[in-house]
């Protein structure tokens, strides 16, 4: 008999924590409910560049063709603009790959190159217009 009266209690203190349990929930339910309310700010309240922030693109290295000159990577996502990059002399693509990636002068690009200011700036103006004239023939708008 005393193996059925202690199960007995055991189940009656076990009922009344759950029952404990269960009221003091209902209690904070509410309270919470509201809490989580004022946090919250519904979609249709976000601002177009607020809705811009949430948009999230995963990027893998087989997505791009990389272009490297002087220690700098230059990432091309498009398969039309690596291959009219890549048809480029080499020495234009390095110059564009550091005005584009570091955002270099002609004058410094010059320094890093051991070419003069002015040539700089006319390979990368016939580098960019080639590119222009490569990617609308294949119909690429800008």
């Amino acid at each position: 008999m005393k193996y059925i009266s202690d199960s007995y209690g055991e189940r009656c203190r076990f009922d009344a924590f759950c029952k404990t349990v269960i009221r003091n929930e209902a209690k904070t339910y509410p309270r919470d409910l509201c809490r989580q309310r004022k946090r919250e700010t519904q979609f249709s309240a976000l601002s177009q560049y607020e809705m811009d922030k949430l948009c999230t693109m995963d990027e893998y290295p087989s997505d791009s063709v990389v272009f490297t000159a002087f220690g700098c990577d230059l990432h091309i996502q498009g398969e039309l603009v690596a291959d009219a990059f890549a048809s480029m002399p080499e020495r234009e693509q390095s110059i564009l790959i550091l005005y584009c990636v570091l955002g270099l002068t002609d004058g410094e690009i010059g320094r890093i190159a051991e070419i003069s200011r002015s040539a700089v700036q006319r390979h990368r103006t016939k580098a960019l217009n080639e590119l222009r004239k490569d990617l609308q023939s294949k119909g690429v708008r800008h």
